[in-house]
């Protein structure tokens, strides 16, 4: 049997060597050093833009926001000599308070992509306007979420998504694009209704629009998995954090050696969403409810019940905390596929060994 061609994924006017994008992982767990490596192994490799300020040398607790928007720009420029000519990416949480500014500060520090979730980027057009190479792409988790956004982009902005990540609350790490728990395990937000759907409605519109596969994708089966059910595209950020180019910490990424399934929970962010993470003595804490009560420090979300409330925890702090190798303090985001964990890897390796994997049913097209 011919084997069919490799879809070739063009976000605007970026086309990656491979259709393989390197999942935003917060605070600095895909800093410049793996987005970099990601870049030159031919993906696209994404910084994440929440907590940049823990990289700063001038953090004081106190300047956060200040912090870590002068940190975008010396992320990307790191990142940059470490692409080799690459494709860079920024995530950036609609849920954070400096959202606009650091929109801003990422296209003005010169990145290709931005990729945004954690609410709908439904201005994002507008914040970017000056910046008309800038590539947007949104996450979502349901066909409706994507409805809005094209619905709002069209109207006032007369633009188009350049591409969509479908991320599936069923298995992706960190923040969930789901308004509890049954929600966030519900199959009808898995890939395979999603994205079919969503493919579907685009092709209704007149629309091709690029889909890209985020949320449990590990190896070359579910790149064709995703492939066969029209993505032309796959995240990956779980297998990523456990590399040696990783910009984890030591203890974070031996967190992931070790998990095991059952180690996998959700919780409830300050921010109103769901969270997968690995537990450790703090989740522990947190599901007994016994965590010390915490103050806002930061004010880095535009909702959060710490800040109005008190409540639960501080979720920059956590993530810091874990940055830093914390694990008795730390909040160690992760997807489900965590326990798949047995080595720290190199990146070129496990983009080799996925290309190599899909190379049995593709044919890889050739691009300049």
């Amino acid at each position: 049997m011919a084997k069919k061609s490799m879809p070739q994924l063009k976000i605007g006017k970026y086309i990656p060597k491979f259709p393989i994008i390197q999942g935003g992982m917060g605070i600095m767990s895909s800093g410049p050093n793996l987005a970099g490596a990601v870049a030159s192994a031919g993906g696209i490799g994404t910084i994440a833009s929440v907590g940049l300020a823990c990289y700063s040398s001038e953090y004081t607790g106190k300047n956060f926001a200040e912090e870590s928007i002068k940190m975008i720009y010396k992320c990307v420029e790191e990142a940059r000599k470490l692409a080799n000519g690459g494709i860079l990416a920024m995530n950036c949480m609609c849920a954070l308070s400096n959202y606009e500014d650091i929109i801003r500060a990422s296209c003005d520090a010169g990145i290709d992509i931005i990729v945004s979730g954690a609410g709908l980027p439904l201005k994002l057009p507008e914040l970017t306007a000056n910046s008309p190479t800038t590539a947007l792409v949104p996450i979502v988790s349901s066909t409706k979420a994507a409805k809005l956004i094209l619905e709002r982009w069209e109207k006032k902005y007369q633009k188009l998504p350049d591409a969509f990540v479908v991320e599936t609350p069923n298995s992706a790490g960190g923040h969930l694009g789901a308004k509890d728990y049954e929600t966030a395990e519900d199959h009808i937000l898995s890939l395979e209704i999603v994205i079919p759907e969503l493919i579907t409605f685009l092709k209704e519109r007149g629309l091709n629009i690029p889909i890209i596969s985020a949320g449990g994708i590990w190896d070359s089966e579910d790149m064709i998995s995703s492939f066969d059910m029209g993505a032309t595209g796959v995240q990956l950020g779980t297998r990523f954090l456990a590399t040696e180019e990783g910009d984890a910490s030591d203890r974070f990424k031996q967190a992931y050696l070790d998990a095991t399934n059952e180690d996998v929970v959700l919780i409830h962010s300050p921010c109103g969403l769901p969270g997968r993470a690995i537990r450790n003595p703090f989740i522990d804490r947190y599901l007994k409810g016994t965590l010390e009560k915490m103050t806002c420090k930061i004010g880095c979300l535009t909702h959060c019940v710490c800040k109005m409330k008190h409540e639960t925890f501080c979720i920059a702090d956590a993530l810091m905390e874990a940055y830093k190798g914390d694990w008795e303090n730390g909040l160690f985001f992760c997807g489900t596929n965590v326990s798949k964990v047995k080595s720290i890897e190199k990146v070129k390796d496990i983009i080799n060994e996925l290309m190599d994997g899909c190379s049995k049913e593709y044919t890889l097209l050739s691009h300049t």
